[in-house]
């Protein structure tokens, strides 16, 4: 397929690191990693006072907040997220490349962009059209994160894929789920109480789907103490 130019809508640029941590801190999300709040300020502001550091995600890493734990702190309309029943082995998708992510607690993640250029394509054929521009697809936990700082980066007809994320069988080959975020209708086993709320789900690896582009980054960094 040919690859167009991106067009995602622009998004007002994410706050400062330190007050995404102020953010995190209220959502309740050093209590799930096990990390007190003065540890993400700490981190925050090393942050802050890097160049690059403007337009920067702050990204818990996945072994410490898992989906499952974050997902629910997401919320649209006042109704929080939630992972669709049939994936209760939402966290064990891992890094579909462990090397890319630092060996940190907390980290950065750059230069993100949507991937509403890649809509209607499948996760087989987006992944090489988003390596050969070398970037780096999103976790699932950093598109959760993403939404949890800027809530429009999920809307209708413009949700995203997260195949950074895969899950590895035990004969090594890879699951053909791919973890998505996107706004439940409130249909099926999702309840109608759910309707408009933020949702964690799954789509094959071969099939497209005209309202989901695949979120990526140009890398990311922890910034050194």
């Amino acid at each position: 397929m040919s690859e167009t130019v991106p067009t995602t809508p622009s998004l007002p640029p994410l706050p400062a690191p330190s007050a995404q941590a102020e953010r995190l801190i209220e959502c309740g999300v050093p209590e799930v990693a096990g990390l007190a709040p003065a540890a993400f300020r700490a981190f925050a502001a090393r942050a802050d006072t890097l160049a690059g550091g403007g337009g920067a995600l702050l990204a818990v890493h996945p072994d410490l907040a898992p989906a499952s734990a974050l997902a629910p702190l997401l919320r649209r309309d006042g109704k929080p997220g939630f992972v669709v029943t049939d994936m209760t082995d939402v966290d064990l998708f891992g890094p579909l490349d462990p090397g890319t992510l630092p060996e940190a607690p907390l980290y950065l993640v750059t230069g993100l962009d949507r991937g509403d250029h890649l809509a209607d394509w499948s996760p087989a054929e987006a992944l090489p059209a988003l390596t050969a521009r070398h970037r780096t697809p999103l976790l699932l936990t950093e598109g959760i994160h993403w939404v949890l700082q800027q809530p429009r980066a999920l809307e209708r007809n413009h949700c995203f894929m997260t195949i950074g994320s895969r899950l590895r069988k035990a004969d090594g080959t890879l699951d053909s789920r791919t973890p998505a975020l996107w706004i439940s209708n409130g249909t099926g086993r999702d309840g109608r109480e759910r309707r408009d709320a933020p949702k964690v789900g799954w789509c094959w690896w071969g099939n497209r789907h005209t309202w989901l582009g695949f979120a990526s980054a140009t890398g990311r960094e922890a910034p050194a103490a």
